[in-house]
């Protein structure tokens, strides 16, 4: 009797096992939300602002500044409610929406790395046609399909877990909504829902991994053609930013995307940490690393 398709709402508990913890968890995860904040913020001011920076590169670099924005800000006030026992209870509707918005900002941030490993594709390997290939009007364009790619990658998981049935059990040991999270808390098969899940991480967020990968062996085999050592120092300079932001990105999205579903002999109180971390750290490291690395960005912020 119990059992209804659309449940009222859930209750996060947090990390289980770290109850005791999660006041000291917390202030960590305050102070990286608050620098992904202030960090990204002023990168983006500095972006919109400067006529010089309004180029294909530093586009692309506003694009990812606001994503981490959002995705920092879908997760992270939530997270610190749940550690602070501030409001623990999240509706079904509002359960749906979290998830969505947390993987469309993924997938399309994903999209935006490879918008940037192709951006330095181009500029290095074929210097000469840069401003003729990355326009306005062609960087508009990639802007729209990864928005349109991430919408149609995440529409089918909203009734996918719709179709569900749930039987009165509504506690989930996470600090934010999950798509297989809240698959397990039905009285179904859910085996749809986590291939659908392996199958959409692969078919996007790993294809575009893969493509990452091409460009910059392509870049690498260029760059060994150049006489000049200086010239291999100075691309690989413009690169080495962009490289770290893949790897801090993709490394632990992936990890927790693969144990989260096949990882049974992980502790559950580690996957759910690294689930949190890895929608906080990227946003925090992001504009510190492209402040850091790119002397443009480090002049203006001076």
């Amino acid at each position: 009797n119990d059992t209804t398709a659309n449940p009222v709402a859930f209750t996060l508990i947090g990390i289980p096992g770290m109850e005791e913890c999660h006041i000291w968890i917390s202030i960590p995860f305050c102070l990286m939300y608050v620098v992904a904040l202030i960090g990204n913020s002023i990168l983006l001011f500095l972006i919109t602002k400067d006529q010089s920076l309004h180029e294909p590169m530093y586009i692309f670099l506003a694009m990812l500044a606001v994503a981490d924005l959002m995705l920092s800000t879908t997760t992270v006030p939530k997270t610190l409610g749940v550690f602070w026992s501030l409001s623990k209870e999240i509706s079904f509707h509002g359960c749906l929406t979290q998830m969505f918005f947390i993987y469309f900002i993924f997938f399309a941030e994903s999209a935006i790395l490879l918008a940037m490993a192709f951006d330095r594709y181009v500029a290095i390997c074929h210097p000469l046609r840069y401003t003729t290939v990355l326009t306005h009007s062609v960087i508009g364009k990639i802007g729209a399909a990864a928005l349109t790619r991430s919408f149609c990658i995440m529409f089918p998981p909203i009734f996918l877990l719709k179709r569900l049935p749930y039987c009165g059990h509504r506690i989930m040991p996470h600090t934010y909504c999950e798509h297989i999270g809240v698959a397990k808390l039905s009285c179904a098969d859910i085996r749809v829902n986590i291939w659908y899940g392996v199958a959409a991480g692969f078919l996007s967020a790993g294809l575009d991994a893969i493509l990452i990968a091409l460009s910059y062996a392509a870049i690498l085999r260029s760059l060994f053609r150049l006489p000049s050592k200086g010239a291999h120092l100075k691309a690989l300079n413009t690169c080495g930013s962009h490289l770290c932001v893949i790897f801090l990105f993709y490394t632990p999205a992936f990890f927790s995307f693969l144990t989260h579903r096949f990882g049974h002999r992980v502790p559950r109180h580690v996957l759910i940490l690294l689930a949190n971390l890895y929608v906080v750290i990227p946003p925090m490291l992001n504009p510190i690393i492209y402040g850091v690395k790119t002397k443009q960005i480090r002049e203006r912020v001076t």
